[in-house]
Formats: structure tokens, C-alpha cells, sequence
């Protein structure tokens, strides 16, 4: 709050802890619902998503009727790895939108990641069937059949991708493949998204990830870099440089004890 700004303690003491507390609950609530969608948005962007699971939820306790807070929080849940918690959330939400095309595409997808293969195909269906082209549904069916081990993945997931060509589109399409282990279709989807927001440090970082789990360790580094450059800051691609470092030290280590002793 502006007012903040000019407000002087005694002593000229740093404020303590209840008070930095109570002046940010003070300036939050000058923000609406509108404000925390975006503060979510923003930050699943940069793949922040504890923060955007905490922004869309103060986003719902301003105003519930906000489809896409509900269907946001759920799939936050879903990329942090609270399946049983995305699917009861999902449910809520439901109770509330009934028939939703989208909630129902994210409980199938809380549902495929728990195992319940069935229960997903169900809510997955249900979802597709409702009126309107939606994306969401698209990207559920397509990790429906890949949890299924069916090659139609490609045909849902490009499906997605016409009806929302956002760049987020493709990462997240790319982290569902690589969640099922499936590196080169995950690598192929993430730099399409490179290629459409490059100034974007979250894109590298993934890109990064996927040449790792490819083996392709010069590109990965290249890529972590770049991430860095564009966010220097960022922790994971830190750690990722530096285990990737490390593990360099650890196999000439070897080879110079191999050749030291052959």
C-alpha cells in the first residue's frame, strides 16, 4: 500500500516479522480474484507451481464461481504429484460445474495418473462428448493413451494444439511425455515451445531436462545456460549444471584410475 511506503518505526528499527506479515496481508487484500488468476498464471508459466497452486486458491476464496481457478488448482495439484488430492478437488469443483468439460478432463487425468484407468476413460469421455471444442480435454485423452499404451497420443495432443497453439500448450504436452518416460516425443513437443517463446528461461530449463534424460549432455548443458542467462536465479537449472559437472569429475576420475592402473 502507498501509504506503506512513507511509514517510519521508531528507533529507525527494522519491522519485525508480524509486522512485514500484517502489511503484506494488507496489500494483498487490495487485489481481486482477477489479480491472483493472473499471479497463478504467471507463475505455472515459469513452472512455479506451489506458488500457483496458492494463487489460484486465494484466487477461489475471493470468488468461487471461477471455473478456471478450479480447474487451474487442480492440475497445480497433478504437476506437484497430489494425485488423491487433484481428484478429490476435481470432484468439488464438479459438485458445483457439473459436467464441465474441463474438470472432467482433469479428474481424468488425476484419475490415469492414480492407476484407475477405467474411471479416467469414463471422465475423459464425458468430457470430450460436451459441446464446444475445449484443449483440455484433448491433453487428457492423449495422456489416457499413453498411460493405455495406445498410438493415438499424437492425433490428441495435435488436436490440442490447434484448438490452443499458447506455448504452454506444448510444454505441458511435453512433461505429460515425460512423465511416461517417453523422452524424444517430450523433447520434440518442448522445442516447439522454445522455438515460440524463446526468451523464455522455464522452456530452456525443460528442454534441458529432456536432452538429459536422452543422454545428450552438451545440448542439455547449452540449454541450462540459456536459462540461466535469461534467469540467472534459476534453481534447477543450478542444480542440474552442477550434478552435470560433478558427474563429468566422477567418469574422468575413473578413467585416469583405469588408465593409471592398465
Amino acid at each position: 500500500m502507498r501509504r506503506f511506503n512513507r511509514l517510519e518505526f521508531a528507533d529507525r528499527q527494522e519491522p519485525s516479522q508480524a509486522t512485514l506479515e500484517q502489511l503484506s496481508h494488507e496489500r494483498a487484500a487490495e487485489h481481486d480474484e482477477h489479480y491472483w488468476i493472473k499471479a497463478a498464471t504467471d507463475d505455472r508459466r515459469n513452472g512455479y507451481h506451489e506458488s500457483a497452486l496458492r494463487h489460484y486458491s486465494r484466487a477461489l476464496e475471493m470468488d468461487k464461481s471461477l471455473v478456471a481457478g478450479w480447474v487451474g488448482q487442480v492440475q497445480m495439484l497433478i504437476a506437484l504429484a497430489e494425485y488423491p488430492e487433484a481428484e478429490l478437488w476435481s470432484r468439488k469443483a464438479l459438485e458445483l460445474f457439473k459436467n464441465n468439460a474441463d474438470l472432467l478432463a482433469v479428474r481424468g487425468q488425476a484419475l490415469c495418473r492414480m492407476g484407475d484407468l477405467k474411471n479416467a476413460q469414463a471422465s475423459c469421455d464425458a468430457a470430450i462428448n460436451q459441446q464446444g471444442s475445449f484443449s483440455i480435454p484433448w491433453i487428457a485423452r492423449g495422456e489416457l493413451m499413453l498411460a493405455r499404451k495406445e498410438n493415438i497420443d499424437d492425433y490428441c495432443f495435435d488436436k490440442a494444439v490447434q484448438l490452443d497453439p499458447d506455448w504452454l500448450v506444448l510444454l505441458e504436452i511435453g512433461t505429460i511425455y515425460l512423465h511416461y518416460d517417453r523422452a524424444t516425443k517430450a523433447l520434440q513437443r518442448i522445442r516447439l515451445a522454445v522455438e515460440k517463446t524463446p526468451d523464455h528461461a522455464y522452456c530452456w530449463y525443460c528442454q534441458g531436462v529432456c536432452e538429459l534424460a536422452l543422454g545428450l549432455t552438451g545440448p542439455a548443458e547449452k540449454s541450462f545456460n540459456h536459462c540461466l542467462q535469461l534467469m540467472p536465479k534459476h534453481s534447477l537449472a543450478l542444480r542440474s549444471l552442477n550434478e552435470l559437472k560433478q558427474n563429468r569429475r566422477v567418469l574422468l576420475n575413473f578413467f585416469r584410475r583405469l588408465f593409471r592402473f592398465s
